[in-house]
């Protein structure tokens, strides 16, 4: 008997004993397919989520006045201020500020200090830090999230969303858990990591919490520097149909970052180098 999509999500039960992407193995049913959900997105948003998403990473200090005018004189979309907001925001996108911003955050989630300034970051698993980005394809984008190991830069698990809602980002911590555990994880203050359930994670795992100062591009920029690597290195090289397509140039794009590509500031070790040491795996 054939089973539709939507019925196999139906079968999904996000308060089982075993993980989603446990039961959607079981299913037939890859994960990226249970969290999809249509984007409302035109044509031309899209086009203009991929121009902005190039344009912030080589730019993200420019607020949204001076990206319309780029947009408007520069590759001819006549566009707003607000209309660039209502992007970067669907993006996940925030401008950069030299300062912290004095902006109030969302009273309905409770937000961590910053734990890590003036911190010696002296072995693996000390800090994790996560963050999301924005993965464009042809005609709709999907967004990637990304758990790395602060010291050794080792990216320790990541997954991919057509959606940024928090269950997809819960998921993607509680896998990462799997594989181990540090002291102090480190976020911005996005909803998904305010949210209840990744806080809970958070502390029933006795790990203690840290959050950037809102607009702090320097607290988080190791994994800043992870995103300009796999988009300039691998997902701006290519065009994507499909979701899986995306997935498995990831999968081939991390294999290499963590394993191959050597870091400088290491003596010119690898990422797995370094966080394993003697006991890395064959």
């Amino acid at each position: 008997m054939n089973v539709s999509l939507e019925e196999k999500r139906a079968m999904i039960e996000t308060t089982a004993n075993i993980s989603i992407r446990e039961q959607c193995m079981l299913l037939g049913l890859s994960v990226s397919s249970y969290y999809y959900r249509a984007p409302p997105f035109s044509e031309e948003d899209e086009r203009l989520m991929a121009l902005l998403d190039e344009h912030y990473l080589q730019y993200p200090c420019e607020g949204k006045i001076k990206r319309a005018k780029w947009l408007s004189m520069e590759v001819g979309y006549p566009v707003g201020k607000r209309r660039v907001k209502k992007l970067m925001e669907k993006m996940g996108l925030a401008t950069i500020y030299p300062k912290p911003n004095t902006s109030v955050p969302n009273k309905e989630h409770e937000v961590f200090p910053y734990l890590l300034r003036e911190m010696d970051i002296t072995r693996p698993n000390q800090v994790w830090a996560a963050d999301l980005t924005y993965i464009r394809m042809k005609g709709r984008h999907v967004y990637l999230i990304a758990i790395m190991d602060w010291y050794s830069r080792y990216v320790i698990h990541w997954a991919v969303s057509p959606n940024m809602e928090a269950e997809f980002c819960v998921e993607a911590l509680r896998n990462a858990l799997l594989l181990g555990r540090c002291e102090i994880f480190n976020t911005d203050q996005g909803s998904q990591f305010t949210s209840k359930d990744w806080i809970s994670t958070l502390t029933a795992h006795g790990i203690s919490i840290s959050m950037d100062g809102r607009g702090r591009y320097l607290d988080n920029i190791f994994i800043e520097r992870l995103w300009r690597s796999v988009k300039q290195e691998k997902i701006y090289r290519y065009d994507f149909d499909t979701i899986e397509e995306v997935e498995q140039a990831l999968t081939e794009y991390f294999d290499y970052y963590n394993h191959g590509r050597l870091h400088q500031s290491f003596g010119y070790l690898t990422p797995a180098d370094v966080f394993y040491g003697d006991k890395k795996p064959n």
